[in-house]
């Protein structure tokens, strides 16, 4: 599919290659909450990146949590589909284009409720940080 992030923890990277390997039979499900392979285009290097991802759905858009466990900076990814918003994704075997947008105002914090509800340690990691942790809506394309 694409290169993975470097430097996964190999965490990560195992769940990304199981999910990979078994079209998403093994790896969609990850600690009882769903998760989709999300593929950016590098901002600075123009590799493809992938890596697995905690999601939620929103009548038919999917959506993220650039968290980053609560760290200062945004990850890497969400500086990435901020650059292109273009990306792709895999939700168990589907495999489809996106566009990616921040969701912003009273709908950030409507589908921030729905993703806290799917991993409610989003909460603590928002008080770990200054910042705003972005909600990413991601539209089929």
């Amino acid at each position: 599919m694409a290169d993975q992030e470097p430097q996964l923890p190999a965490w990560i990277a195992e769940h990304m290659k199981k999910y990979l390997a078994t079209n998403g039979a093994d790896g969609h499900i990850w600690n009882g909450v769903p998760t989709l392979l999300l593929t950016t285009t590098g901002r600075k290097s123009g590799a493809t990146r992938t890596l697995p991802l905690i999601y939620g759905r929103d009548g038919d858009r999917y959506l993220i949590v650039a968290s980053r466990g609560g760290a200062p900076d945004h990850p890497g990814w969400y500086k990435n589909l901020v650059a292109q918003p273009k990306v792709k994704l895999q939700v168990a075997a589907d495999k489809f284009a996106a566009h990616a947008s921040t969701a912003k105002g009273a709908e950030r914090g409507r589908l921030w409720q729905t993703m806290t509800k799917i991993w409610p340690a989003y909460d603590d990691y928002q008080k770990k940080t200054s910042r705003e942790i972005p909600v990413v809506i991601l539209t089929k394309t």
